[in-house]
C-alpha cells in the first residue's frame, strides 16, 4: 500500500494512502503498474475457472489453450486500469463476452471486470463503467436467450430467468461498491486537503507571532540603544561619567534582548518544549518605565492594572512596549501618560504624548501598529491608533479579561 506524508507546516506524520490510490490528487494518472493485484485476479480468473470447468464438465465447453489465453488477456488488461480506466473496463467487458460466447464455463470471469469498473468509477469514468456494466449484462442477455442457438455448446437451452436476476443483482453490487469506494476516496481527498489547509494556517498563525514577537523585541531594545548611543557620543568628552551611564545602559539592553531574541529562536528549534523563560506581562512595567526613562522619556502612569491571564498580559504588555517605543522614535515629546481603567468585563490600556510629530510616521510605522491590532485580535479585542485633537498621538487598546484561547 502507498503511503503518503502530511504536507509541509505541521509535524511530518505518515498516512496509508487509499487502496485505489490511482489517481493524484491533482487528477493527474499515477506513474506506478499495478503488478501484485493484477497478479493476483488473474491467477485468482485462471484457477477458479479450472475448477468452474470440471463442476460443469459435459455442460459447457472444456477450457482449451484459447480459454486460456483470453482469461489471460482478460486479466493483463487490468495493468493499464490506472492509466486507461475507460478503455480497460470496455475491454474486459469485451473480452468476457467472447469468453461467454465461446461456451466456456462460468466462474470468476466477471471478477476482472468488475475491479476493471470499480478503477473506472473512482477515477471518475462513471459513465464509461455504468455504460459498460450495461452493455455486458445486455450483452449475457443477448447470449443466453436468442444467440444461444447458433453458439455452443451444441443443444444448449436458454437460460432461466432466476439466472438473468442474479446477473442483474451481481452488476448493481458491482456499480454500488464501485460508488461506495469512489465517495471514500472523495472523503479522504477532502480530508486531506483540510489537513493540509489547517497546516498552513497554523504555519501562518506561527510565522506571523514570531514577527511580531521579533519585531517587538528588536523595536524596542534598538530604540534605547540609538537614543543613549547619541547620548553617549554627544558626552564622550564633556561628561565621561554620563557617558558611561549611557553605554551600561546600552549594554543592559542589548543583553536583555539577545535573551529574548534567544528565546524565540529555541521555540522555533523546538516547538514541542515550553519556554525557558516567562512570558512578559504587565508584572514588568516598573522595568518598562526604568526603560523607557533610561531612553528619556518620562512616564506617568494612571490606575493600577488587574490581574491578567497569561495571552491578555503578554498583548498588554507588547502593546504598551510598542506604544512606549513609538513615542521614543516618533514624538517631539518626552513626556508620556499610560492609562489603566475596566470597562465592563475589558481592560482599557491608553497612551498619550503631546508630540509633536517628528517624521512622517508619526505614532509609528505601520508594522507596529498591525502588530498591535493583531494581538488584541486575536483576544477578541480592539486597537485604536491616531492623532489627538489637540495635538500629540493617542493609542488605546481594549481587551478582555478573559480572553479566548486561541487553538493550537
Amino acid at each position: 500500500m502507498d503511503e503518503q506524508r502530511e504536507p509541509a507546516g505541521g509535524a511530518p506524520r505518515w498516512r496509508p494512502a487509499p487502496p485505489w490510490g490511482g489517481h493524484r490528487d491533482d487528477g493527474t494518472p499515477a506513474r506506478r503498474w499495478p503488478w501484485p493485484s493484477t497478479l493476483l485476479v488473474t491467477a485468482f480468473v485462471l484457477a477458479g475457472s479450472q475448477f468452474a470447468a470440471r463442476a460443469q464438465e459435459g455442460e459447457r465447453v472444456a477450457l482449451d489453450p484459447a480459454a486460456r489465453v483470453l482469461l489471460l488477456i482478460t486479466g493483463l488488461l487490468l495493468l493499464w486500469r490506472l492509466r486507461h480506466p475507460a478503455a480497460v473496463v470496455w475491454a474486459t467487458a469485451a473480452t468476457t463476452l467472447g469468453y461467454l460466447a465461446a461456451g466456456y464455463p462460468y466462474g470468476p470471469v466477471f471478477l476482472a471486470f468488475a475491479v476493471a469498473c470499480l478503477a473506472a468509477v473512482v477515477a471518475g469514468h462513471r459513465t464509461a463503467a455504468w455504460s459498460a456494466v450495461a452493455a455486458l449484462w445486455a450483452g449475457h442477455l443477448l447470449l443466453a436467450h436468442w444467440l444461444y442457438r447458433w453458439l455452443p455448446p451444441a443443444g444448449d437451452s436458454a437460460a432461466s430467468w432466476g439466472t438473468e436476476l442474479a446477473t442483474a443483482t451481481w452488476a448493481v453490487a458491482v456499480v454500488a461498491l464501485s460508488e461506495l469506494a469512489r465517495a471514500r476516496r472523495e472523503q479522504w481527498a477532502r480530508e486531506r486537503a483540510e489537513r493540509a489547509q489547517a497546516a498552513r494556517r497554523r504555519a501562518d498563525e506561527e510565522r506571523l507571532r514570531i514577527a511580531r514577537e521579533l519585531h517587538d523585541v528588536l523595536a524596542h531594545s534598538l530604540s534605547v540603544i540609538h537614543v543613549q548611543a547619541g547620548v553617549g557620543l554627544a558626552l564622550l568628552d564633556s561628561d565621561r561619567e554620563q557617558a558611561r551611564t549611557a553605554l551600561t545602559t546600552i549594554k543592559g539592553q542589548s543583553k536583555e534582548a539577545l535573551g529574548e531574541v534567544r528565546q524565540v529562536l529555541d521555540t522555533l528549534r523546538a516547538p514541542g518544549d515550553a519556554p525557558r523563560a516567562p512570558a512578559p506581562g504587565l508584572d514588568r512595567l516598573p522595568e518598562l518605565v526604568e526603560q523607557a526613562a533610561s531612553a528619556g522619556l518620562t512616564v506617568e502612569v494612571e490606575g493600577e492594572p488587574p490581574r491578567l491571564p497569561p495571552h491578555t498580559g503578554v498583548a498588554a504588555f507588547r502593546i504598551l512596549q510598542e506604544a512606549l517605543t513609538n513615542v521614543v522614535r516618533h514624538s517631539g515629546s518626552r513626556h508620556a501618560r499610560v492609562r489603566f481603567a475596566r470597562e465592563g468585563g475589558a481592560l482599557s490600556l491608553r497612551v498619550d504624548d503631546d508630540g509633536p510629530a517628528t517624521g512622517t510616521d508619526a505614532g509609528g510605522g505601520g508594522n507596529g501598529l498591525a502588530g498591535m491590532r493583531e494581538r488584541a485580535a486575536a483576544l477578541g479585542g480592539t486597537v485604536e491608533a491616531g492623532p489627538r485633537p489637540d495635538g500629540g498621538f493617542r493609542v488605546r487598546a481594549l481587551l478582555p479579561l478573559t480572553a479566548k484561547e486561541d487553538d493550537r
